[in-house]
């Protein structure tokens, strides 16, 4: 599979058509979003999910609103876009690509006196994101390719593949790369509950991909990480903090802590773009808080397995400390400790 956008821009019908994730693995389905609304709900319902595809998404979002607007004044227009960046700001709090797509956003509709050239420049400052994203993984696929080594069995949690991105991927991206580049790897799936990212996507890319792979249950990798059968940790970020600390997908600190108990290296892998050096460290990322039900509604035989009336928490993310991660893994390159130093300078870098 060359090629796999898991969103593309019909500029003529003014409506974005993207994958629906929530039907992977049973069907591979595109749908149109047609408004902005439209956009905020996928993101919210997870039929567009991944750290960089719903920033790229929520752009298209306001390009929608733009274009919709009936405003053709440019203060009201700008009033328009503002409410829209705020609704779709909403959807998701944790994953910071989403602010800083947005900001792209609101800083080009500034850079026009006109409301068509508004709109024209909203166009096309969305398609660009979505290509330099395409670019940028590809990028961390050179850079991290290199830390796999013929043999490797990798854990690998969550989806970060082509279906998180608009196309690529990143940690599995880097997977994807060493796999055709000929290196012999086996993945351990992490099935990365209570969604199935796992089981659900990664598998199914694995599978596209021809990457020899075995699902296993989240509390199955201290398992086999203790017996010496595992040689990588890879997932990816939502946020990074200042300090280096991770958020990312609920069950990757204690795979982190798992790992670093037997020495495992845990790479983290994600572009610039999710580290967020306003944060000073990870206990300041704002946390997803789910529907309990995401939880809940799970069923044996046929049958709702929790007792009536139960209650259950549900945190999207959790924050890995920096101490637990071996590296980063960018588009400019691996990072490595001392992170709040080394971050920074990256990030800087043009």
């Amino acid at each position: 599979m060359s090629k796999m956008r898991t969103i593309e821009w019909d500029s003529k019908a003014h409506q974005l058509i993207v994958i629906n994730q929530r039907l992977i693995p049973q069907r591979l389905e595109r749908v149109a979003l047609s408004s902005c609304q439209d956009i905020g709900q996928a993101i919210k319902d997870m039929t567009i999910r991944g750290a960089p595809v719903i920033g790229v998404a929520a752009a298209f979002g306001v390009v929608l609103s733009a274009l919709q607007s009936s405003s053709d004044n440019v203060t009201m227009l700008r009033q328009d876009l503002e409410q829209s960046i705020q609704y779709l700001g909403s959807t998701r709090p944790t994953a910071v690509n989403l602010q800083w797509a947005l900001e792209r956003m609101h800083m080009v509709a500034r850079s026009s006196d006109q409301p068509a050239g508004i709109r024209q420049s909203l166009e096309r400052e969305a398609m660009q994101m979505a290509d330099e994203d395409v670019e940028t993984n590809q990028a961390i696929a050179r850079h991290g390719e290199e830390l796999i080594e013929d043999g490797d069995t990798i854990i690998h949690h969550c989806n970060t593949g082509a279906l998180a991105t608009v196309d690529w991927g990143t940690g599995l991206g880097i997977i994807r790369l060493a796999h055709e580049q000929g290196k012999r790897i086996h993945i351990l799936v992490d099935e990365t509950r209570p969604r199935l990212q796992g089981t659900r996507l990664t598998a199914w890319e694995l599978k596209q991909y021809g990457i020899p792979y075995d699902i296993i249950t989240d509390n199955m990798a201290g398992h086999f990480l203790s017996r010496g059968m595992v040689q990588k940790v890879i997932f990816g970020a939502d946020r990074v903090a200042a300090n280096g600390d991770v958020a990312n997908k609920i069950g990757s600190y204690m795979l982190a802590l798992a790992a670093y108990d037997n020495v495992v290296p845990v790479y983290s892998v994600f572009p610039l773009s999710t580290v967020d050096l306003d944060i000073s460290q990870g206990s300041d990322i704002p946390i997803e808080n789910r529907d309990p039900n995401e939880v809940l509604d799970i069923q044996l035989d046929g049958e709702r397995v929790t007792p009536e009336g139960s209650s259950a928490l549900n945190p999207a993310f959790d924050i890995t400390p920096a101490r637990l991660i071996s590296a980063f893994v960018t588009e400019r390159g691996i990072v490595r400790p001392p992170y709040f130093k080394n971050l920074s300078q990256i990030k800087g870098k043009k």
